[in-house]
Order: C-alpha cells, then structure tokens, then sequence
C-alpha cells in the first residue's frame, strides 16, 4: 500500500503482526498502577471499542499485557510502518488543503527527531501527547483525509468523535484535551483517567498540533538569558548559565545559551535523550564526572568560551559542588518537567535512572518521599548560591511549587509569596507580553528550505521597518528579534518541519502574514501555517506562569484563555484548541491556541487581520485591566489604530487613601 492508502485506510480491517519493543527509542516510562481491578477491565473494554468484535479476543489479552507492563494501552501494533516526519503538503490525500496542513502538523509532532517518546505518542514535557493510542492516530488522519471545507472533526483529548456539518468560515478541527470537571483535576485523577483512555494531557502545543521541535523554546529561552543578563547588568560573555532538563523543550537550553552568547551547564539524568541532544548538535559537550565539569567549566570563564556543556547527572550534585568549589553562577533556573513530578518529570538523586524508573512503578509512594527529599536539597544549595549574588528565577515549571510542596525553604518572609520571581513576574511579563510580545511561529507547508529562508526575509524586512517608527518602549523587543531572524539560518534551528518562531506583536505578526499571504498568491512560495506557542499574551491563564505578574487577584481565573479560543474560533482560525494542564501542571493551567492556513486567498487576509488582532489584544486588555502600566500604554496605542476596539481602562488609586 501507498503511504496515502494507508492514510485513507484507516485503523486496518486485518490487524497488522506485533511488532517489537524498539529498545533503541526513548520511551516513556512506566505509569504507576492506579486503576483497581474492575477499571482494567474497564480500560480494555475502552480500547477494544476501537475494533470489530472479530478481534476483540486477541486484543483483549494484548492489551491487558500493554496495561500491566506500561500502565497504559498504546496499541503498539497499530504504529504504522511508513516513515513518521512532515511530509510536503501535496503527498497528503484529501479533499482539503487546510486538513492536509493538519495532517503535515500531526506527523512533525510525532518525528522520531522532534517527539521525546514518538512510540507513546508523547511529543515533550514527559506526558505532552498527540494522542493517547495508534487507534486515535489512524482514525484522526482518516478522517482528515476524508474532510471537505464545510465539515469540522471534533478531537476529545486525542479521540476523534467525527466529522460534523459546518461552513468554510468554521474552524476545520476543535481540539479539547484535559477538560475534566475542576474538582477531578489532581495529578491521580490525570493519571486515573488517562489509564482509563478517557482523557489526555495535550501540553501545550503537543495536543494541539502545533509543536515545531526546540526551536519554540529556543528563543523564548534566549530572550529570557538576555534579558536575565540585562537585569543583573552583566554581558553573556564569560559568565555561567546553570539549568537543568534535555527532554522536549528544555533540549533548547543549551542551544540558547549560545546564542546568548554565555557559559551553559546543563544537567540531564537521562542518557539516551542527552547524546541524542548533542547528536542534534543542541549541546557541545557531554560530561559524565562532577570532578571533571568543575575545572572544564572554570576553564570556559576564564577564556570567556561559548559553549553548552551537558552534565550526565542529577542537577543537585552540581549546584551543591559549585557551591563547595565557590564556582560563581551568574543565572541559574530548572527546566525538569516538575508539572509530571511523580511520573518521570524529575528524579532523585541517590538512584541511577533506571533504578528510579523502577522505584516510580513499583514504589510510587517511596519515588514521590525521594523526589521531595531531593528538591529540599535542591532549593537549599539554590540558596547559599544566590546568598552569594546569583540570580535564580523559576521558569514556570513548577519548580517553586512543587519544592513548597516538599517544605523546601523557598518561601518568602510573608509565608504567601515564593522567595524568587517567576521569569515572567520578572522578565518576559513586563518586557514582552504586557506589550504585546510573544511567540509568533509558521510552518512552510512545501518543506522546502529555500521556502524557509524567503519567509526569514520576508519577516526580518518588515521587523526592521517597524523599528524606524516604534516607539522607544518596546525597540529592545524589535532589535532582539530582528537580531534572531537574521541569525536563525545560521543557528541551524530547524528539527522536523520548515518552521520558524520570533517574538512579535499583533501589528507585526498581521503585516508579517499578509506579506506571506501575498508572497503565497504570487507563487513566490507555497502554503504557510501560523500558529503560537500557548505561552503567549492571551493563550494561557496560568498563575505561576505566563500570568504571575497579574496582581489584582484574579491570576487564578481562566476568563481569558476561554475568550481567547471562542474568538479566535470565529474570526477565522483553522483549527483552535483548549487544555487543561501544560507546562506547569494538570490543574495548574488552562491554554488556549490554534492554527491558520495560508493560502494567498483575499479571504485568508481577512481572517488574519481578524484573528491576530483579537489573539493579541485580549490578553493585553487582561493585562491592561490588572493595572500593568505596559499593557495600558498597549491597549491605548492599539485603539488609536483600530477605532472599532473600545477596551475599559483601570482608574489608578492613591494608595494613601488605603492606609486605613
């Protein structure tokens, strides 16, 4: 069969032979055991509701065995032969050009050198999925094989309910992953109903499509480094850089290190994704001896080198022997996936990674004291290093939370407040997204680099434009991206798909698609899919994160990534999603994001002046309300270019009249 045969197949009516456990792939680890007997047998009947009865013997037994031996059905018969990566849009089949670009989305998700656990469907963040099993995959890209332009697919956490009548301004697929009742939103009901194959943890741009490799987090990675260094007032050159985590995202570390132009250590307890980070060319070393990373490390400051250095151990041992050594760290923060803390997001020190793989299936309830054990070692070596000076800020994994969690000493002196700011509260809030700034990516749908390189051209012509005219507030953001857009060839960022990322605002990301959507329309390049990263103005409602500078109490209300997708949903977006979880945790957090086709038409630039405008301001307006004095300065200029938006502004308070 034909790679588009298999496609518009389907799940097969003759099941495909088992296929081996691929050992040399880097697979999930095992889930705990949660469900009791009568939910196991329920969980099968689940699966087995995917299949005709005829096969419903043989599967059954099967999937009790993936059940018992990984704590989840995955249905690794069905993983398909073909080779898993974005093909070029015009080798999809199907009757609509925006499904194929779905399609092109999906399989860059799922490529062996994008996803961290491509044989789970788990594309970063340890339980970022695309789908929960290989039965949900194929039936997903049947049916978009499938789609006209007046139908949308309904997508409940990785489970396609169908194809449903609508209209060609409707989004073409609604993507809802995690959407669980409140109440039933800790860690073990995540780990209950995913079990159950009833509910997924769709990350943030992994269940949703729209993930593009390390790249996404490079540069907001090396915006934060620069502007990290900027607030302590030092330069990157020769000054060090420790973090912590090589999976998914927090790969891109290392790589913006560089870019930034400082000394990065890096610590990774995993093997396998740690020299296949180095293979991918995203670190320059690999170092498996504390006694050798401290003078090697000495060695890079004292000749001011640029260089990432992985250190094939837990992250504690280094912050405790830098501190026994007085190694200076200037910057230091974790990207571990601490939102998974009990299911392989962070391990303990003391344990090899298998032995803590182990302990997690067989001992969850010793792991989980382990790991508590561990981050109150953590956080107390984080402490005598930033006595000494260095700035540490939480990357909004949960690093700080869950560390309160454990009775780490991290809390400031009025018991409520963490005693270091989100990276958000202190750099990427108030310089970025109160201004409108935020992760703007695009996929070029031919697969062509030359299309690639057009589009970098295309955006960096139009950034510098701007900066002529841009006000004095926010030239720091277009001098950083305009410096990103030229270096992005030459930094070799692509991993998977032809894509691209920079921070941009709703005026620079809308004439950045039209100049796209006309390039399209000339044939100057083929279709271009926009998208963001959920970590954005408006996407994301998340309290220790992405809104952590939000102050007037109402951070931990979702109002606005819900409004976020409705509208966008409306003004023409081609497929929209909405997520309980990402990032920082299940329960933690709601995202809201989507994607656009572009295909040179008249009616795509209407949608994207529509769509862009309304994904950006309604975040600001948010932040406007909340009091952020950039946010106002935002929405005030955004309502002297569009007369139509008439956004309620706050009344500022004397604050001596509070002092009763």
């Amino acid at each position: 069969m034909t790679f588009q045969e298999q496609i518009q197949q389907g799940i097969p009516s003759v099941l495909p032979q088992p296929k081996p456990y691929e050992t040399d792939i880097n697979h999930a680890p095992k889930r705990k055991e949660i469900l009791s007997a009568e939910e196991k047998k329920l969980a099968i009947r689940n699966a087995l509701r995917y299949f005709d009865a005829k096969h419903h013997e043989v599967l059954a037994k099967e999937f009790r065995d993936e059940l018992e031996t990984y704590g989840r059905i995955y249905m690794y018969r069905l993983r398909p032969d073909y080779r898993m990566y974005a093909r070029p849009i015009s080798e999809y089949p199907g009757k609509s050009e925006q499904a194929k670009a779905i399609m092109l989305m999906i399989q860059n998700n799922l490529d062996y050198a994008v996803a961290q656990h491509p044989h789970e469907l788990i594309t970063y963040g340890g339980n970022g999925a695309v789908f929960q099993n290989w039965a949900q995959y194929l039936l997903t890209m049947k049916y978009l094989s499938e789609m006209t332009d007046e139908q949308t697919l309904v997508m409940y956490s990785g489970h396609p309910m169908g194809l449903f009548p609508s209209h060609k301004e409707a989004p073409r697929v609604v993507v809802t992953n995690g959407m669980v009742i409140p109440n039933y939103s800790k860690p073990d009901d995540w780990e209950k109903f995913n079990a159950l194959g009833v509910s997924q943890y769709g990350q943030m741009t992994a269940g949703s499509y729209m993930y593009i490799g390390p790249q996404g987090i490079v540069h907001g990675t090396t915006i934060t480094v620069l502007n990290g260094f900027r607030k302590i007032k030092k330069s990157p050159g020769g000054h060090l850089f420790v973090t912590s985590g090589l999976g998914g995202m927090s790969g891109a570390q290392p790589k913006a290190g560089n870019i930034a132009g400082c000394v990065t250590v890096c610590a990774e307890v995993n093997p396998k994704i740690t020299h296949i980070r180095h293979s991918q060319g995203w670190i320059n070393e690999i170092i498996e001896n504390i006694d050798e990373l401290v003078p090697r490390v000495k060695k890079a400051l004292e000749n001011k080198e640029v260089v990432s250095i992985a250190y094939l151990g837990n992250i504690v041992d280094v912050w405790e022997r830098f501190d026994q050594e007085n190694l200076h760290i200037d910057l230091g923060s974790d990207q571990t996936s601490l939102h998974n803390p009990w299911a392989g997001g962070y391990y303990p020190t003391g344990y090899t990674f298998d032995e803590s793989n182990e302990l997690m299936a067989n001992d969850p309830e010793k792991f989980k004291a382990e790991v508590q054990k561990t981050l109150r070692r953590h956080a107390a070596a984080i402490n005598k290093h930033t006595a000494k000076g260095t700035y540490f800020f939480d990357y909004g994994n949960a690093f700080l939370l869950e560390a309160s969690r454990a009775g780490a000493d991290v809390m400031a002196e009025n018991g409520i407040d963490f005693k270091y700011p989100s990276y958000v509260q202190d750099i990427m809030g108030p310089m970025c997204f109160d201004y409108g700034f935020g992760p703007f990516r695009w996929v070029c749908t031919s697969g062509k680099p030359e299309d690639l390189q057009k589009t970098d051209e295309i955006a960096s012509k139009i950034l510098e434009e701007m900066s002529k005219t841009a006000p004095v507030e926010i030239q720091q953001q277009m001098q950083d991206n305009i410096q990103w857009i030229k270096g992005a060839q030459e930094n070799k960022l692509v991993v998977g798909s032809q894509a691209r990322i920079l921070y941009a605002d709703a005026e620079g990301r809308i004439r950045i698609a039209e100049a796209f959507n006309q390039a399209i329309a000339k044939g100057e390049i083929g279709y271009v899919v926009l998208g963001r990263d959920h970590h954005d103005v408006s996407g994301t409602d998340s309290p220790y994160r992405e809104t952590s500078n939000i102050y007037d109490g109402s951070r931990f209300t979702a109002d606005m990534a819900i409004h976020n997708v409705i509208g966008d949903s409306f003004r023409g977006a081609t497929w929209v999603s909405i997520h309980n979880g990402g990032g920082v945790g299940w329960g933690e957090v709601i995202n809201g994001g989507f994607g656009m086709v572009l295909d040179g038409s008249k009616e795509a630039s209407r949608r994207l002046e529509s769509m862009l405008f309304w994904d950006v301001n309604n975040g600001i307006s948010r932040r406007s309300w909340a009091r952020n004095d950039g946010a106002i300065f935002a929405i005030k200029r955004a309502m002297e270019v569009q007369p139509l938006l008439k956004v309620t502004l706050p009344n500022k308070v004397d604050e001596s009249l509070l002092d009763f």
